[in-house]
């Protein structure tokens, strides 16, 4: 039987793809790119915000098609399948079966049930099967969330937040490894908060320090920090560490104190700026990336000012931004919004185009310096290579390195590149010998 498979959403639904991809390697199935071919289709889906949810119905009404052509199987896992799993099972009996995200542990006897083929039921406990460059993997070092903010429905869906067990996490990246992962990259929707329910303490600077000393490991990002959790020890800790990259994602989604306590986010303004501050003291060279959400129900114009302020005040290097959209099961879906959507768009480009004069001029700033570069691939029409440094995260919002060498490089390959001029987010960059 060839299986397609479609993974939909984050970086975390991408490790629960490969797990996924894993569990049907190992029990001997075979795993098809092409749509035409498969004999059954599983789509992992998002649920988050609305643009992802249209996007999983629209991709799941696309494969249901496939079934007047030959696909006999279609399955449904993931977010959507988690918070709507009834009234999809009403609404789409083209689907032969929707999973939610709590019955992965009987992954296996579900598939080998719907597909008429044996399954192990081993989800999670086999090796995954790397979905995207085998030389960069996404590494889960804890699942669900806590944090309760007024706006968000991870909680809802994904439960409470759960750390994984140090050694196991030791253990995943040690395979990862052996089978040629140069970048590890953490992941968790609250990364900072590792440990805390397993050991009573914030542990992420402990696991860092041992995922630093492995063998064969070049680069290790940290993603999803908050701000009132980057305590000085971590911070130390990233310092000391040879892997670890200074890179410090931190979603803070607002610039006013009012409209923090109404997300019902920890920390304040002032805690943004200070760690900001700490970070860029102990590393000048640090990229510092953020979300912030226009438009959420009681921001008044003088709120969103404050919003741009912060971005004034901080100059963050990347900034993600999206127009707040009422999500059901959250705090905030029966506050009366102030802003119609038109304002809140209005409110959104003004933060994005602030932002893109910032992140210019923050770019600039290291254009004339000498950077590490992971060679992703060759340009086939300029003979360009294009990788990444350590400024530039994997999930294609950061922009990327272009550069021309002397010789050949494989994917996977580390240089040394020059960065000689700007061009949108990329940098235009020539090989040079040593830093």
């Amino acid at each position: 039987m060839k299986i397609g498979v479609i993974s939909l959403g984050c970086a975390k639904n991408l490790v629960d793809t490969e797990n996924l991809l894993g569990l049907l390697r190992e029990s001997g199935l075979e795993i098809t790119t092409s749509w035409k071919q498969a004999d059954a289709m599983i789509i992992n889906t998002c649920g988050f915000i609305e643009s992802a949810k249209s996007e999983a119905i629209d991709t799941i009404l696309e494969a249901a098609d496939y079934k007047e052509t030959g696909l006999q199987k279609l399955i449904v896992m993931g977010c959507l399948s988690q918070r709507y799993k009834k009234e999809l099972e009403k609404e789409m009996p083209e689907v032969d079966r929707f999973i939610a995200i709590d019955e992965y542990p009987n992954l296996g006897k579900i598939l080998s049930g719907v597909l008429g083929v044996t399954i192990h039921n081993t989800y999670g406990k086999t090796p995954r099967m790397l979905s995207d460059k085998p030389w960069m993997a996404y590494l889960r070092i804890a699942d669900g969330c806590d944090n309760r903010c007024s706006y968000c429905a991870i909680p809802l869906i994904r439960g409470p937040f759960v750390s994984r067990p140090l050694q196991e996490i030791v253990d995943e990246a040690e395979y990862l490894i052996s089978i040629g992962v140069k970048e590890l990259n953490l992941i968790a929707q609250d990364s900072s908060r590792y440990g805390i329910d397993l050991y009573g303490k914030l542990m992420l600077s402990e696991l860092l320090r041992r995922l630093d000393e492995l063998k064969g490991i070049k680069w290790i990002r940290i993603l999803y920090l908050y701000p009132d959790e980057i305590p000085d020890d971590l911070i130390d800790t990233m310092h000391e560490c040879r892997h670890v990259l200074p890179y410090f994602d931190i979603p803070v989604q607002h610039g006013s104190d009012r409209i923090l306590r109404d997300m019902n986010r920890r920390g304040s303004r002032a805690l943004i700026v200070e760690r900001c501050r700490k970070i860029r003291e102990s590393f000048p060279e640090a990229v510092l990336r953020t979300t912030l959400i226009a438009g959420f129900p009681s921001e008044t114009p003088e709120d969103h000012q404050k919003s741009l302020s912060l971005l004034e005040e901080v100059h963050f290097d990347r900034m993600g931004a999206f127009a707040y959209s009422k999500e059901e099961g959250t705090q905030a879906f029966d506050m009366e919004e102030l802003a119609d959507e038109a304002e809140k768009k209005r409110r959104l480009d003004e933060l994005m185009s602030l932002q893109s004069r910032i992140g210019r001029e923050r770019l600039e700033s290291h254009v004339g310096e000498v950077t590490e570069v992971l060679v992703e691939r060759e340009d086939p029409l300029t003979g360009m290579y294009i990788g990444r440094s350590y400024m530039h995260a994997p999930d294609n919002v950061d922009g990327c390195v272009r550069f021309r060498a002397k010789r050949p490089y494989q994917p996977g390959e580390f240089t040394y590149v020059r960065l000689l001029r700007t061009a949108g987010l990329n940098y235009i960059g020539e090989e040079t010998e040593n830093a």
